[in-house]
């Protein structure tokens, strides 16, 4: 009998707090690293907490075990609320400027899984667990078809209340130029100062060295870079970042 009274006591607790058992994201759990070499004592969500900090880099694949773990992050409501707190802090953030109004204080947003969100490619095709293939991700573009992210529109309708421009910076290609247009309207994204995509000037740089390029040449014209967000460090990392950052959560793939 103790070991059922133990169990009534458990149920009973997660139905009197906020972790929902029929919410919840995953168990915790050894895995493996980021090249499915073992890893004693390291869980799927030491794992992600390792990519997010940037403690994990370059890494190409998720690991096998943790496609489970992934997809239940992403599809439930601890990816939401995770992009939720980022976007209510550049909020805050940018409430507490001056701005201008002269036309020259932007922000940045990156496109892919910060303003659009791929989760209906991804969730195809592994949530990352699958080497990324560059034909069906491109043909998935192609459609126009990506969502927006919820709390990334929200955002982006308060900066521009608050006379904040933004300026779209993404790694998809100049040939992909009238399907983004398209996808970004549609979705809620009806106006921006500037789409910048990726020309093959920067064939072989990094995304890095590509969006540091780019916003060095905005600096230069003489924009105010206020704030800037994306999901992944090379969004965030390099020259003329912007005056403060804000990176949301994707443990489905990395950019350097």
């Amino acid at each position: 009998m103790l070991p059922l009274f133990f169990l009534a006591t458990i149920v009973v607790a997660c139905q009197g707090s906020d972790l929902d058992p029929t919410h919840q994201i995953h168990l915790l759990r050894p895995q493996s690293g980021s090249h499915g070499t073992p890893v004693p004592d390291v869980s799927c969500l030491s794992w992600r907490l390792g990519v997010e900090t940037r403690n994990i880099i370059g890494w190409s694949t998720v690991p096998k075990e943790c496609e489970g773990y992934v997809g239940h992050y992403m599809l439930g409501h601890q990816y939401r609320k995770d992009s939720k707190v980022v976007a209510q802090e550049a909020l805050v953030y940018a409430r507490s400027l001056s701005i201008a109004g002269d036309g020259k204080d932007v922000w940045i947003f990156d496109v892919d899984e910060t303003s659009l969100s791929n989760l209906p490619y991804y969730a195809e095709h592994g949530f990352g667990v699958e080497p990324y293939d560059s034909t069906s991700f491109n043909q998935w573009v192609l459609t126009g078809k990506a969502p927006a992210l919820p709390e990334s529109l929200k955002l982006y309708k308060k900066l521009l209340s608050l006379k904040v421009k933004v300026v779209f910076i993404t790694g998809r290609s100049e040939d992909q130029r009238n399907v983004t247009t398209t996808n970004l309207k549609h979705v809620g994204y009806h106006t921006w100062e500037k789409l910048i995509l990726k020309g093959s000037s920067y064939t072989g740089n990094t995304s890095l060295v590509y969006k540091s390029a780019e916003r060095k040449k905005l600096e230069r014209k003489g924009y105010t870079i206020i704030g800037n967000i994306g999901d992944q460090w090379s969004d965030l990392l390099g020259a003329n970042a912007g005056n403060r950052t804000f990176k949301l959560p994707d443990p489905m793939y990395y950019i350097s």
